[in-house]
């Protein structure tokens, strides 16, 4: 007799990682060339890459390791390609059936690596690894950019009708985000999912003024917004969804473990929230394994893990 497929519940109590990584789940908020395991682009260079390991500066200390590290390997002639099969294998692995997936929209200007081709590569990889991923790529923003370098980046990944959304990441402090709307604008008259990052080191009040400066779809991270009850409640009476990676906030010290993360604040004032990766290549942990920890540290029961599992494929 054919053994019965485990549940997802099941298998988060019985900490079965292999089983809950064949069980369908979403990934809404993962940095393409960042997306796969550290392992696969070690494997491709043919050496160790030193691993992240900042707790202290945040952002900046991201940046720091992709100048310094990361940079000299995605200069190295097919690493753009091997980056983004790493990441579809690292999702198709984890279980992932709804993939957002962002593509920083300097890769053309910074590394020759044309708009058609990324879409290219995008669509290879896609199909020749994990054709029965939904997946919905994204255009990827710093906020350190002046916004005519950002519109002039922009068009070519418009005009190939291939991106399905927008994000807007960096430094949240660099410049104001009204400095964006003209982009964001352009961005939904598009037909483009709006998304940025907001409330992962800005406070409360700035996820509001975001979302509503930008006219957002989503956030990433707004981990924040525990700091208003007044925010949380718009959010959830606004449906907003909070797109949050827990092992990224532990990693850049924004919170202390699991058990103490405040996603589950949100999701107690009724925040729709999800988890996702942010970055494998940093953090080192699928999404399997965030639900895993998240239920052995005593932050969820199973079934409200389910619950949050199930918002990111809705």
């Amino acid at each position: 007799m054919e053994k019965k497929a485990i549940s997802f519940i099941e298998a988060i109590k019985a900490g079965n990682l292999s089983a809950v990584r064949k069980i369908p789940k979403s990934d809404l908020h993962n940095h393409c060339l960042m997306g796969g395991r550290r392992s696969h682009m070690e494997k491709f260079v043919g050496r160790k890459i030193e691993p992240f390991r900042d707790k202290v500066l945040g952002i900046h200390g991201v940046n720091q390791w992709i100048g310094t590290v990361y940079r000299p390997v995605i200069q190295l002639p097919m690493a753009i390609e091997a980056a983004i099969e790493g990441a579809f294998l690292e999702a198709k692995s984890d279980g992932v059936t709804v993939l957002e997936m962002s593509l920083d929209c300097l890769v053309p200007r910074m590394f020759n690596f044309p708009v058609e081709k990324i879409v290219q590569t995008l669509r290879y990889y896609h199909q020749t690894i994990a054709p029965e991923i939904d997946f919905r790529p994204e255009i990827g923003i710093s906020r350190v950019l002046p916004v005519r370098t950002v519109l002039s980046c922009l068009e070519p990944y418009l005009e190939s009708g291939y991106f399905k959304g927008l994000d807007l990441y960096d430094d949240e402090l660099a410049q104001p985000v009204g400095s964006f709307r003209e982009i964001y604008h352009y961005a939904k008259s598009n037909g483009l999912k709006c998304k940025a990052h907001a409330g992962e080191f800005g406070d409360a009040a700035s996820i509001r003024e975001t979302i509503e400066t930008l006219g957002l779809d989503a956030v990433q991270h707004g981990i924040h917004a525990v700091e208003s009850e007044e925010v949380m409640k718009w959010l959830a009476d606004h449906k907003i969804q909070l797109n949050i990676s827990p092992v990224s906030n532990i990693a850049l010290n924004l919170t202390s473990s699991y058990k103490t993360h405040p996603i589950r604040i949100l999701f107690d004032h009724g925040v729709k929230v999800t988890v996702n990766t942010d970055d494998v290549i940093l953090f080192n942990k699928g999404n399997s394994e965030q639900f895993i920890e998240m239920y052995k540290s005593g932050a969820f029961s199973a079934n409200e893990l389910d619950v949050i599992r199930k918002n990111g494929l809705d």
